[in-house]
């Protein structure tokens, strides 16, 4: 199929144009963005131009930040395109709702994709725990903004999400791996003066579950789970690419790690839209809207790229 790439920065140029280029099921067939390009793809800068002139591009992948991103869906879905929305699926959740009902209505698929959910370990640390009771679990994800996301202050404006920017792939993993829900209890959230959104924040949830997050971190990058149950203790390292139960390293699937994930996920988007399915899977954004609601708020020292 012929998709065509909306928002083309540093994710999309890192994740997504290789996963499209290694997959025989996709042919990149166009690309949209006010700045970037892809070598040898037919470039625009208007989403409504490229919608007029490629009635043959069925699916659209949009890979910009949250706060832009339904006015571009909302055009594609109307267009009658089969879209597909880079982490988070919107900036609030009103609006991937109204996304929602677009694609019923138009009878195109739309597919909120959570990449982490694609990580190595994750299918079978799911299946593992899979009947248990859960005792305890605890998410500890730690890394460097100035890294991750350099210059872009974006992420520290309204809707930008800051440190959930990341935390939310760890709520997408605990969300999919733990077989009950867990809802929030208790949050702090840690604003650098004069931003707008959290460089750090701890919650707890039901459960007796917990998560660590921060964007300061400029040690090792930590992105661990640790679920406990009676039947012993599981450990996702590494993103999820690397399982552990009770401190012996389980095999997982082969591959590059984090440039498999995006490849599983426009696999996953060839079979829904073959198949006339969608899949809009809000729990890990429910969880950080419940903690911008429920979180106490602490003001930390400024911060600069």
């Amino acid at each position: 199929m012929k998709v065509a790439l909306v928002g083309i920065g540093k994710i999309a140029v890192d994740q997504h144009v290789p996963a499209i280029n290694a997959s025989d099921a996709w042919d990149l067939a166009a690309t949209v963005s006010r700045h970037g390009s892809v070598d040898g793809v037919e470039a625009s800068t208007d989403i409504d131009t490229m919608l007029a002139e490629r009635p043959d591009i069925p699916v659209v992948s949009l890979c910009l930040p949250p706060v832009p991103r339904f006015a571009y869906a909302e055009k594609a879905l109307r267009a009658g395109r089969h879209v597909m929305l880079e982490k988070p699926p919107g900036a609030t959740l009103a609006e991937v709702h109204a996304l929602q009902a677009l694609a019923t209505e138009a009878g195109v698929t739309l597919f909120a994709t959570w990449h982490s959910r694609m990580a190595k370990g994750v299918a079978q640390a799911k299946a593992w725990l899979a009947g248990q009771t859960v005792t305890r679990a605890e998410i500890v994800w730690k890394e460097d903004v100035r890294r991750w996301h350099p210059g872009q202050d974006w992420v520290f404006e309204p809707g930008g999400m800051g440190v959930f920017d990341p935390g939310i792939n760890a709520l997408s993993i605990l969300t999919e791996i733990l077989p009950q829900p867990v809802h929030l209890t208790g949050a702090t959230l840690f604003f650098p003066e004069g931003r707008q959104t959290p460089i750090a924040a701890d919650l707890a949830f039901s459960g007796h579950v917990s998560a660590a997050f921060d964007w300061r971190h400029e040690g090792p990058q930590t992105w661990d789970i640790t679920v406990e149950t009676p039947q012993g203790r599981l450990v996702l390292h590494e993103g999820g690419n690397r399982l552990l139960i009770d401190g012996a390293e389980v095999a997982v699937a082969p591959g590059p790690a984090l440039a498999g994930e995006y490849p599983a996920l426009y696999a996953r988007m060839a079979d829904l839209v073959g198949n006339g399915q969608s899949n809009v899977d809000l729990a890990p954004m429910i969880h950080v809207a419940d903690a911008m609601t429920l979180g106490r708020r602490e003001t930390v020292a400024p911060f600069a790229f």
